[in-house]
């Protein structure tokens, strides 16, 4: 197990901008107003020849237990009691404030290792400023700037005591910019933990949920809508099966986003959603099915990856098999190309319906990462052929010699013959359908790439 760093401070310090150099990558979110995080978020850091788990964490604030505010707290009083060493950042810029001083004296009654650092030290003003530290009785504060990487040398030296070595490695990875990702038919390795994301509507239970798949109380909830801001990963297990769950924010549509920040968190969430294995839509039994919930959907099948429709607060239904019925109608109509959808009911808050979940998408899982023989798919569309042959547009019939899987993670296929391009819509839904059925491809988004010319297999069957 790695050695454990908590970040902590005020609000709007710089806490996640440090989380994200330590971490070499831009995961959590950041912006001018303060009290952008909301969860604990964890990574893996290296700086130089350390490497630590770090926990990025939600400003420290004076405020009743039950409030927001205050719930923040609990989650970063918690990061820190299971933290190996604390890194307490102050603003160099704002000078010190009395909330510093409070917290700097609870962090000096813990039993634990505390670096100070002063950030926004960009500055000989800020410098000067970053000397009041002293007073706080946490030893010399490290002058530092984490927007441009100032000061990591003496970060490093300060932490050295307390964080394993190992040997050297690369230097820490280039920020990723996130945006822009393309469809391409190169396939991802298999293997490692299911990428399992929750997406949904705001305050549909989507934290709840995770809390209660994991057996603990480690994302914030309440009843406010739009606590979840970050995208947080959480590595599970599951009968054997490793699990990376992710928790994202509510997604609402984009005609409806006025501020910044949920527009950024929304990216983020997008952003998680394209390295998703399975995609959990939760979706308010209360109000099921509405517009954004189906365009969500839809996003999901567009990135080609697979589809669990988790209905929540099931409990609350008057009406269950009336309300069933019309769930799975609006599906059937408004995702036509997921035949199959797994479909759960459940209770984030009992529990109820809960242990139909993870099978579910265990099996979905196994039929998005499913590899068909060339042989059992040119079986498969010799008897297709022979029971409903390809339509004739303008009287020359179109041709279908063979087909063959390019890939899978979704299941991909390549459909070779003359006028292949020329098949209708229905033709493809009819082969589509015909795979699922023979194959048990129920379930995940099926692709079918139409290919001319010449068989490139031909000079092998030779």
């Amino acid at each position: 197990m790695l050695a454990s760093l908590a970040i902590v401070g005020r609000p709007n310090v710089g806490k996640s901008t440090l989380f994200n150099r330590l971490t070499g990558r831009r995961s959590a979110l950041v912006h001018d107003r303060p009290g952008v995080t909301r969860d604990r978020r964890d990574g893996e850091a290296e700086l130089y020849d350390l490497v630590f788990r770090v926990v990025d964490t939600a400003g420290l604030e004076e405020a009743p237990p039950d409030s927001l505010a205050g719930r923040m707290r609990a989650q970063s009083e918690l990061a820190v009691e299971e933290a190996d060493v604390v890194v307490f950042v102050i603003d160099a810029r704002s000078g010190l404030l009395p909330d510093d001083e409070r917290f700097a004296a609870w962090l000096r009654r813990l039993n634990k290792p505390v670096v100070l650092l002063a950030n926004k030290c960009e500055g000989r003003m800020a410098e000067a400023m970053a000397a009041e530290a002293h007073r706080l009785g946490l030893g010399a504060p490290i002058a530092f700037s984490a927007e441009h990487g100032l000061g990591l040398a003496d970060l490093h030296e300060a932490l050295s005591p307390h964080l394993a070595e190992r040997e050297p490695t690369p230097a820490m990875e280039a920020w990723e910019e996130s945006e822009g990702a393309e469809d391409s038919e190169e396939e991802e390795a298999p293997g490692g933990p299911i990428q399992l994301v929750v997406i949904g509507r705001p305050n549909v239970g989507k934290s709840t949920l995770v809390n209660r798949l994991i057996g603990e109380e480690r994302l914030l909830t309440g009843p406010e809508a739009g606590i979840t801001r970050d995208s947080i990963a959480l590595d599970w297990e599951h009968k054997g099966q490793a699990i990376r769950l992710i928790d994202t924010a509510g997604l609402r549509r984009r005609g409806k986003i006025k501020d910044g920040l949920e527009r950024l968190a929304g990216a983020d969430t997008r952003r998680a959603l394209r390295y998703a294995h399975i995609a959990v839509l939760l979706i308010d039994a209360t109000q099921p099915l509405e517009r954004q919930d189906l365009t969500i959907a839809e996003s999901v099948v567009e990135e080609g990856r697979a589809l669990v429709l988790a209905v929540n607060k099931w409990d609350l239904v008057e009406d269950p098999k009336s309300t069933m019925a019309e769930i799975k109608r609006r599906v059937e109509q408004s995702l036509p190309r997921v035949k199959g959808l797994p479909l759960v009911t459940l209770s984030a808050k009992t529990g109820r319906g809960l242990p139909r979940l993870l099978p579910a998408v265990v099996q979905l899982y196994e039929a998005w990462n499913r590899r068909i023989a060339t042989a059992q798919l040119n079986r498969f569309l010799a008897e297709a052929l022979a029971q409903h042959p390809p339509p004739a547009p303008q009287g020359r019939r179109i041709r279908l010699k063979y087909m063959t899987q390019i890939k899978s993670r979704p299941p991909t296929f390549a459909l070779f013959g003359n006028q292949a391009d020329a098949l209708p819509e229905s033709y493809l839904r009819y082969l589509e359908n015909g795979l699922r059925q023979a194959f048990d491809l129920m379930g995940p988004p099926l692709r079918i790439r139409l290919r001319g010319g010449k068989n490139p297999y031909a000079d092998r069957e030779r």
